[in-house]
């Protein structure tokens, strides 16, 4: 028995790059192809909008404007992927954050009430309505399709409400900066450094820890092939944002990571370790997976379904403050248009399935970037918005078209 286990915990993944290639491609073979597709084509879009316009699209200023004007579709895109998981929908999600947004403008302008506790306030306006949603999804059995369409239809009367005749609110200094203010360029790469150390160090600690325990682990080629990816993709960011990229740098300097870039990866990383490393995050993908077997493992799918509801709005609430402090304000048509449509194509672009029980919050980013870079780089060839929507329409098509696929690919090479 001894003599096993020795060579149990002797056992070291293969770490040669011919056998990693071979099982990644095995991998997508078998339906399994994650963001790859957003990932290529975010990286085919760069390239065509880099050799059509590079005079304009490849400047720092028009990167660093890009991240803020994605920031409030790809924060509440994040918000969906938790309902999108349970195979359900949110259509309410953009007025739920115009109005999430109103509310704390009113408090701020109209009450001057303390910045924290107006924001507070918004936030769980976002919980308040997700909760609804919840509920009556939940306890009652109404498709979230027709809970949420109602809703999404009553929350532009209550904006309208909140509005006024004013015509639109002032979101106040401090909501303002939030999408339009940089950090210190220090403060910047003091975060990058940190961001890539505890990336590599908690990677590599797990590997070991799994190895020493006779599990499988990451091979040390492709934990490092990962963690010095990162750094160079975080490196080169916070050096392209460090440079002045103001156009007018003797009336305003414009150099450092945007405040909004901070928010949104600071989101993504503490919404990614509740799905991936609580018990409650697991319980979300068992349900969106196969809701009966959850129920019958236990597993209490009311509550999950209540909870990813209560979460989609809440961070909703979050991407209408950003949407807020990107258009100076709050208007009657704030997280309406193209909004919600855009938040869910990003998280679908990206690689979150529409049937429930496939996704992850990165997603959300990956398919925010991909429209933000449609829109910008279309607006800078003086595109008119009929072709802006034709082609991400079509890009959205494609990606559904593949998360179909791959989940019939999936199911046929018994990895579903």
């Amino acid at each position: 028995m001894s003599a096993t286990t020795e060579e149990i915990h002797d056992v070291q993944p293969d770490d040669s790059a011919s056998t990693l290639w071979q099982d990644y491609v095995a991998k997508i073979r078998g339906g399994d192809v994650g963001s790859l597709p957003a990932i290529l084509g975010l990286v085919a879009l760069v390239v065509a909008f880099s050799i059509l316009r590079p005079e304009t699209f490849t400047k720092a200023f028009n990167f660093g404007n890009l991240i803020q004007q994605s920031a409030g579709v790809t924060i509440i895109a994040m918000g969906l992927v938790f309902v999108l998981l349970l195979g359900e929908i949110d259509l309410a999600a953009g007025f739920t954050a115009g109005c999430c947004a109103a509310v704390t403008s009113v408090l701020l302008t109209d009450h001057s009430w303390p910045t924290a506790l107006a924001i507070v306030a918004g936030l769980l306006t976002g919980t308040a309505i997700g909760t609804f949603h919840g509920l009556i999804v939940s306890r009652l059995g109404i498709p979230s399709f027709i809970v949420t369409l109602s809703t999404f239809l009553a929350l532009q009367g209550v904006l309208l409400t909140f509005i006024g005749e004013k015509g639109s609110i002032n979101s106040g200094t401090f909501i303002a900066k939030l999408n339009s203010d940089t950090l210190p360029i220090w403060v910047g790469w003091a975060i990058a450094v940190v961001l890539v150390v505890v990336y590599a160090g908690m990677t590599f600690v797990k590997n070991r820890r799994r190895r020493s325990n006779g599990l499988t682990s990451e091979p040390d080629l492709l934990w490092a092939l990962k963690a010095g990816s990162l750094a160079v993709v975080v490196f080169l960011v916070t050096f392209y944002l460090s440079i002045e990229r103001s156009p007018n740098a003797h009336i305003k300097s414009i150099k450092g990571v945007p405040i909004s870039l901070v928010i949104i990866l600071g989101l993504a990383l503490v919404l990614s370790m509740l799905l991936s490393k609580t018990k409650w995050g697991s319980h979300v993908y068992a349900v969106g997976g196969n809701m009966e077997a959850a129920r019958r493992a236990g597993i209490n799918v009311k509550f999950v379904q209540l909870s990813c509801f209560m979460m989609c709005s809440t961070v909703a609430a979050v991407g209408g403050m950003m949407l807020a402090s990107y258009s100076g304000g709050v208007n009657n048509v704030s997280g309406g248009g193209p909004t919600l449509l855009y938040a869910v194509g990003a998280a679908v672009i990206g690689g979150t399935s529409l049937f429930g029980g496939k996704g992850r919050i990165v997603d959300a980013v990956i398919g925010g970037t991909v429209i933000a870079v449609i829109a910008n780089g279309m607006g800078l060839m003086n595109q008119p918005d009929s072709r802006k929507y034709i082609v991400t329409g079509l890009v959205l098509l494609v990606a559904a078209s593949v998360d179909a696929i791959s989940r019939r690919r999936a199911t046929a090479s018994g990895r579903a």
